[in-house]
């Protein structure tokens, strides 16, 4: 049997198209999921445009944001059945005696191959997940919202895991994209004042972050914000931009032994001086994907809506309206599309 599926073919710019493909056959430890709702990705968008910095095994299943029921389960699968209701980690392949993979930080496995450019993904109505990977969705929360359990994580993990904040600081994100917009809520969870800078194309995104998650908006040069405490600048600043040119903004408005979580990818070369990270004793942190703890506590804040991704999601359109969903999201139209196979 086959199903349409949202397939990134070759490495120019356009290679991406509706194409049937094979029900995958699953192995004694994997699922077999029927995918409900799957959510567009920056890096979804990286690689239609082909723009992207990592490597792809093409042709490939785009998706890797996703939500659906158990409709097949391996020989030695232990603890899920059909007709449960999951979420999906993205680490579809690891080794289990890497070391970082043994310390429980198999996100860091350099070995690690995800969904979507590694192995196929969830742009389509059937795919196979190693059943260690899997997440019961709560009661109470749809699809809709539970397959963006995995942009939340990233932003939990760079906000909370690899941030240092405490109630009452004053903390800038960089970059108003869909991570940059749940960092920014994340960081209002943790008790921040937070200030969300963009470009003037992004004053729709900015107003969303601004009227659902309580952040200030701001279009250009943030210093006047970091600065207005004491002068010395902000606590913290979350570097959530797809550009590398954002660091220097970034150690230019953290106060001296302030720290920067960079989260966001930019391939460009840095052309400026490191020196002021040195002068001002700043902690760089990178941040990278996630791990099963943080799947957890995130499912956790959606299930109690004290985490709301409604405001994010600008519609939903059928697997073969997948290039409507990908250009208002390029455009900015939108922060987050979403699309369902079924």
């Amino acid at each position: 049997m086959q199903s349409a599926a949202v397939v990134n073919y070759a490495p120019e710019a356009g290679s991406v198209e509706i194409r049937e493909v094979s029900h995958p056959e699953i192995g004694a430890e994997d699922v077999l999921l029927e995918v409900s709702h799957v959510g567009v990705c920056g890096s979804d968008l990286h690689q239609w445009t082909a723009d992207h910095s990592w490597p792809v095994n093409y042709p490939v299943v785009l998706g890797h944001e996703f939500g659906g029921t158990v409709v097949g389960v391996g020989s030695n699968v232990q603890g899920w059945k059909e007709g449960d209701r999951v979420v999906s980690e993205t680490a579809a392949i690891i080794d289990g005696n890497n070391p970082m993979t043994r310390r429980g930080l198999y996100n860091l496995d350099p070995t690690r191959k995800g969904f979507g450019y590694g192995v196929d993904g969830a742009m389509t109505r059937f795919v196979r997940v190693p059943s260690r990977i899997l997440h019961a969705v709560p009661s109470g929360l749809s699809f809709e919202h539970a397959c963006l359990t995995e942009p939340c994580c990233v932003a939990y993990n760079a906000v909370v895991r690899n941030a240092r904040i405490e109630p009452g600081d004053r903390v800038i994100v960089l970059g108003p994209g869909t991570i940059g917009i749940l960092c920014a809520a994340m960081a209002r969870l943790c008790g921040a004042e937070v200030a969300l800078v963009g470009l003037e194309a992004d004053q729709h995104r900015l107003w969303i972050a601004s009227d659902n998650y309580g952040c200030h908006g701001i279009v250009g040069d943030p210093t006047a914000w970091a600065h207005h405490r004491d002068g010395l600048g902000c606590d913290g600043v979350i570097d959530a931009a797809g550009s590398s040119a954002t660091l220097e903004i970034a150690m230019r408005v953290v106060r001296p032994a302030g720290w920067i979580s960079k989260v966001g990818w930019g391939p460009q070369p840095l052309e400026y001086n490191l020196d002021p990270l040195v002068q001002k004793n700043v902690t760089l942190q990178g941040s990278f994907s996630h791990n099963w703890p943080i799947w957890e506590r995130v499912l956790a804040l959606l299930a109690s809506g004290q985490l709301n991704v409604k405001p994010i999601i600008g519609g939903v359109w059928p697997l073969d309206q997948w290039q409507t969903g990908f250009e208002k999201m390029h455009r900015g139209e939108v922060v987050k599309s979403i699309l369902t196979p079924i």
